[in-house]
């Protein structure tokens, strides 16, 4: 009679189990729909903050801030594989020194065991001393090469590796050196006032990185400056070469063939320029190139013009 009473609990307690863990769904499926929420309103709001920016949220200080934990970065990485490229080496080479000791030891208490055996055989009268001899050392001339052979063959490919590794890290202190003299020739085109001054430094870049699209731009707005439309746009052309989605250079683009009357050339590249970056709608609509445009509707729809001495924003 006690069996039946057990099953009868047991299934009793599942029920309950079963009844309990209905209950608790419903509860956890509205916290979690509480906490979607939560997370839609906080993206909603992080959007309507960033749409209603009316300044860049960086400064000059704030680049050479990043520029230079960047730098300090790369040459963290450098050191990195230098210093994970010694370890490699010395484990290579501490496994390599163990491996030759075994062999050593093999090579040894092979001898001893055929020592041990010729004993033998020369007092049983099976063969001459004279031969076990020859056969032994027979023998061992060639274990001893095919041991050789073989780590031969692992010490050259450890060298080979060396050799990579060695280049790699040339390869990478290079890239660092010129990335050091390229981020102080920016720095110093960013004290220079003429633009005389910052295209020589500009070429000085491209010297050293010859499809650096940001000295290109940055050339082509300094040429607009000293009122070189076609120069720029020649500046301009070549970035977009490099990289056909930069909108700093499609900009710059506009702005030369605003400046050389190309009116549909102008807004066609000021368009894809906004539409890859909306920050140059308030740009475009401060900037002297597009002073020819300021009557074009298109050109209206496309910009925030500067609001006028009352206050208003101009229409």
């Amino acid at each position: 009679m006690a069996r039946p009473k057990n099953r009868l609990t047991l299934t009793l307690l599942l029920s309950i189990s079963a009844f309990c863990a209905a209950l608790a769904m419903p509860a956890a499926a509205q916290s979690v729909d509480s906490d979607d929420k939560k997370q839609q309103q906080s993206d909603q709001q992080a959007e309507q903050t960033i749409e209603e920016l009316q300044a860049p949220l960086y400064s000059a200080f704030t680049e050479r801030y990043l520029l230079d934990e960047v730098k300090n970065l790369r040459q963290q990485i450098a050191d990195a594989r230098v210093e994970l490229t010694e370890k490699i080496v010395d484990k290579e080479i501490d496994v390599s020194s163990k491996a030759l000791t075994y062999a050593t030891d093999t090579v040894t208490y092979f001898f001893y065991l055929i020592a041990g055996a010729s004993t033998l055989l020369v007092l049983i009268g099976w063969n001459s001393l004279r031969d076990i001899k020859e056969r032994v050392g027979a023998f061992a001339n060639d274990e001893i090469r095919r041991i050789t052979a073989s780590y031969e063959k692992r010490l050259d490919k450890l060298e080979d590796e060396l050799h990579r590794k060695s280049r790699h890290i040339a390869q990478a202190q290079e890239e660092i050196e010129l990335t050091n003299e390229i981020h102080s020739l920016w720095l110093k085109a960013s004290q220079e006032n003429t633009p005389q001054s910052k295209i020589a430094i500009y070429d000085q870049i491209l010297q050293l990185r010859p499809d650096d699209v940001e000295a290109l731009t940055y050339k082509a707005d300094a040429a607009l400056l000293l009122g070189q439309a076609q120069w720029a746009t020649s500046l301009a052309n070549r970035a977009l070469e490099v990289d056909p989605e930069n909108s700093h250079a499609l900009y710059q683009r506009a702005c030369a063939h605003a400046e050389s009357g190309a009116t549909e050339e102008a807004l066609r590249d000021l368009q894809n320029a906004i539409d890859k970056a909306d920050s140059l709608r308030l740009q475009a609509g401060r900037d002297i190139s597009f002073e020819s445009l300021l009557q074009n509707e298109r050109f209206l729809e496309m910009v925030v013009l500067p609001p006028d001495e009352d206050g208003e924003e101009n229409s």
